[in-house]
């Protein structure tokens, strides 16, 4: 039955869903929801209804507009062709002598200009980091038609800033160190303080576009992206703004960088074949790559959108934070903290496991973390055949803060543009990895719900479900 708009009603389509996948003509039989008691740990079964999505257009989140500093340059719709191509990102390092370092590769960016975007006497003066997030945040908010003249006449106290790092200014910190050690205290930079504090991103953009709305940062480790869209959401549901920009950003190789994660065994070491040094879920990886960059998304409320005419490239459905409460970088072995961090974002989305048929999985390529990541999503998707799941660290090394944003820019254009790209060094699969990976070669995929996965340090755990735009 088709509802007042035209389309059909969300029981119709889900019942036209199942039947599809299925082969079937009915689907009067759906396969149970799975939901994680969290005292117990036990399964207990219950049916989702997609009718529970939101309606309400002050409520229901939109993405207009996206916004990139990476490896593969700065531009959104270059960055997903090379990520499509299967193109590889990491390199030896050339910005610094690492003939001391145990790890001498990396996926850094090389030429970067934030001409346009940053004015000189303040790019001088800024950690890589921060001239990431201006970038990336000034791209997103050209890319959702928000402009300087547009936003000098708009209610600019509720647009907010929630941008977040997992280090924040490193590069900085580290150097100013170094300084003070050899020179003494008195010649300490008056932006030594506020410079690597991980709240400046959002701060800068919030002063620079002159946003007044809530502006500050989440910094969960790796985790940190994906708790931030999840944050600005809930400022866009509960009525609080109309408009938000959200995201990670990161600039982490520095020799300090470097020897740190070394130190605690998280590293790649593959220093003689660094191309195929990020290799998720293969049987030869021996830890991640270190990569950097920014990702930012424009999200808004679709009621705000609808009435300025903003272009809807996707639609946030909805996510979830949650903690392995285990251990400082070790991941639960039964995988419950990512499992129940799943189910909760789908139950946040309002659609069921079914649903799901594309997973960008935080897959860094580190012995424990990849196998562990794969139970718990085998736990919730209990048939896995419609799902692609791919890892966009096998070519971009992994971002730390900023993962979450590169790679929900990532799903997004999956969505849209109607293909995944691989995973690449896929060459001995783990036997747990019963899931298709989109090994080394693109695959055209339709895809109707989408996760995106990011797991920090800490066991900080945060899922965001995303999906193709229908009014």
């Amino acid at each position: 039955m088709a509802g007042t708009t035209g389309h059909p009603s969300p029981a119709a389509a889900w019942g036209e869903f199942l039947a599809n996948k299925q082969g079937r003509k009915s689907a009067a039989v759906c396969k149970p929801f799975v939901r994680l008691e969290m005292i117990s740990a036990m399964a207990s079964p219950t049916i989702a209804d997609p009718s529970r999505r939101q309606k309400d257009p002050k409520k229901r989140v939109v993405i207009t507009g996206m916004g990139l500093v990476s490896v593969f340059g700065n531009d959104v719709d270059r960055f997903y062709d090379e990520l499509l191509r299967g193109a590889n990102g990491v390199n030896m390092i050339d910005r610094f002598d690492t003939s001391e370092l145990a790890v001498k590769f990396a996926a850094q960016i090389g030429t970067f200009s934030s001409e346009g975007y940053i004015d000189r006497k303040s790019d001088r003066r800024l950690d890589d980091c921060w001239r990431y997030c201006l970038v990336a945040g000034n791209k997103a908010l050209k890319n959702a038609d928000l402009g300087p003249q547009r936003l000098k006449n708009m209610d600019r106290s509720r647009i907010g800033a929630l941008v977040g790092a997992g280090v924040g200014g490193y590069m900085t910190f580290a150097g100013k160190v170094d300084r003070m050690i050899r020179r003494g205290y008195h010649n300490l930079s008056p932006f030594f303080v506020p410079c690597p504090m991980t709240n400046m991103g959002s701060a800068l953009l919030a002063i620079d576009a002159g946003l007044m709305g809530p502006s500050y940062s989440i910094s969960t480790a790796c985790a940190t992206a994906n708790c931030c869209f999840f944050a600005a959401a809930n400022h866009i549901r509960k009525g609080e703004v109309d408009v938000m920009l959200a995201g990670g950003t990161e600039s982490s190789i520095i020799p300090m960088g470097l020897a740190g994660f070394a130190a605690c065994r998280a590293l790649s070491q593959r220093n003689d074949d660094p191309h195929k040094a990020s290799r998720p879920w293969d049987k030869g990886r021996d830890g991640f790559v270190m990569g950097e960059g920014s990702g930012i998304l424009v999200m808004e409320s679709l009621e705000h959108a609808t009435k300025r005419g903003a272009n809807i490239i996707a639609e946030y459905l909805g996510g979830a934070i949650t903690c392995d409460a285990h251990h400082v970088t070790d991941p639960r072995s039964d995988g419950l903290g990512v499992t129940s961090c799943i189910t909760k974002s789908l139950e946040d989305a309002g659609v069921s496991p079914e649903e799901v048929n594309y997973v960008n999985a935080h897959a860094t390529s580190t012995p424990a973390g990849d196998v562990a990541e794969v139970n718990a999503i085998k736990k919730v998707f209990k048939d896995t055949s419609e799902i692609k799941m791919n890892s966009t660290k096998s070519m971009i090394g992994h971002c730390l803060g900023a993962a979450g944003g590169l790679e929900a820019i990532a799903t997004i254009k999956a969505i849209t543009t109607g293909w995944v790209h691989p995973t690449i060094n896929q060459y001995c699969l783990e036997p747990e990895v019963t899931i298709d990976t989109v090994p080394n070669v693109k695959q055209r995929h339709e895809i109707n719900v989408a996760i995106s996965n990011s797991f920090g340090f800490g066991g900080h755990n945060s899922v965001v479900v995303f999906a193709p735009f229908r009014p």
